[in-house]
């Protein structure tokens, strides 16, 4: 079965949590450079948020653009890290879970904010897609984003070069007034302009949000597509500890915020930052009593 028919057979589609700080607090640095140096610890995550029951897995693949890898002068093989993070979430995932090639933000801005062309951050995304379908990822899934236009570049060039479904997820600071990103955007243009180009699904991850304001997030995308919405909570907000970021956010409050969205009208939802195996896992217990 295609995730397509999958999606529109299910009532709720679970995702996995966090990659970076759940490898934080295993004592692993989740760059994509540990696709390649601990092979065995990514695949070790991925198969732990396997066993929770969910469908989908994401790629360790975050950071892993030309553009993010260059600029951080990083010593990674584009192509190598990429393939990498591929096969070991193929490896952990089960019979009947797929698998979503993870794009995320360059971390540079757009003309004339910055120094980049449209036509220089499309090349850089087609070239990760290309590589992760190569990989045989079931989808893509491009996320984080705080600039519309970077998300649409990237939609485009997986969009104008693979027969793929896509997912487009954007970060906000704001859940009020329509909801904004860091470059301002709202999500009635978000979902505007994703669905005129293409996108299979559309929401929310990570950002300055709490679940119960992701619900309304996933309310407002509502007003404004029909497309499917996914939401990708943080675990609460961040905290400084001796040093160190942390999210208190328990498990099961979690897990009731995520419902929340899903009453909101997410259909699809799974973690970001902060969330443990712990989170998921109350994810789907909570979401097999609805």
């Amino acid at each position: 079965m295609s995730f397509i028919e999958m999606l529109n057979k299910k009532k709720v589609v679970l995702f996995d949590g966090a990659a970076g700080t759940e490898m934080a607090r295993r004592g692993v640095d989740a760059s994509a450079s540990v696709n390649l140096t601990k092979p065995e610890a990514i695949e070790l995550l991925h198969r732990d948020y396997a066993l929770t029951g969910i469908d989908c897995l994401i790629t360790n693949s975050f950071t892993a653009n030309r553009i993010s890898i260059e600029t951080k002068k990083m010593d990674l093989d584009i192509r190598e890290t990429n393939l990498a993070a591929a096969k070991l979430a193929r490896n952990a995932a089960g019979k009947n879970q797929y698998v979503f090639g993870d794009i995320g933000p360059t971390g540079k801005l757009l003309q004339p904010y910055g120094d980049y062309s449209e036509e220089q951050f499309y090349e850089n995304f087609k070239e990760q897609a290309l590589i992760l379908n190569e990989g045989k990822v079931d989808g893509i899934i491009i996320e984080t984003m705080t600039d519309l236009r970077e998300a649409v570049c990237a939609l485009q060039a997986v969009k104008d070069n693979l027969d793929l479904p896509v997912i487009v997820s954007l970060s906000f600071i704001s859940a009020g007034k329509g909801g904004r990103t860091m470059m301002g955007n709202s999500v009635k243009e978000i979902a505007k302009a994703l669905d005129e180009n293409g996108a299979d699904v559309v929401g929310a991850n990570c950002g300055e949000l709490v679940p119960d304001d992701m619900a309304r997030i996933a309310s407002t995308y509502r007003e404004f597509t029909d497309l499917p919405v996914i939401i990708q909570p943080n675990a609460g907000l961040p905290s400084l500890v001796n040093g160190n970021t942390v999210y208190n956010m328990t498990p099961q409050a979690f897990a009731e915020g995520v419902v929340k969205c899903i009453e909101n009208g997410a259909k699809l939802v799974g973690g970001c930052c902060g969330t443990t195996i712990e989170h998921i896992s109350a994810v789907v217990e909570i979401v097999k009593k609805l």
